[in-house]
């Protein structure tokens, strides 16, 4: 019979964490979805460097799907999401917004009455 406490990260708690950072959960989401602390991840990961690696990599999965689906709404000629993406690409040709650089002193004078 071995002493000690029993590991709380299983393969159970593993696929949840996994889970959770592919759905791009913080450490603290993971760690409340799988049901640990987060000083029991972060010790996991400072014995489990490949782990640690993992869960960098998994935690970017939201991003790519969410270009995946810009890229075929883009194929598809999807013209919305055209514009969408040239005002935030091309901004200087395309961006709905103006900006405004300032350089030099500004002040501000309020006024209160009564006081």
């Amino acid at each position: 019979m071995a002493g000690g406490r029993p590991n709380k990260i299983n393969a159970d708690v593993l696929h949840k964490l996994e889970e959770a950072f592919s759905q791009g959960f913080s450490d603290e989401e993971a760690c409340l979805y799988a049901d640990i602390g987060t000083s029991t991840l972060y010790n996991y990961c400072k014995k489990h460097k490949k782990f640690m690696e993992r869960k960098q990599i998994l935690k970017k999965k939201p991003l790519m799907r969410a270009r995946i689906n810009i890229n075929k709404a883009l194929q598809s000629g999807d013209r919305d999401v055209s514009k969408w993406y040239l005002e935030r690409k091309a901004k200087n040709e395309f961006s709905l917004k103006q900006e405004l650089e300032h350089s030099g002193e500004t002040s501000v004078n309020i006024k209160i009455e009564g006081v």
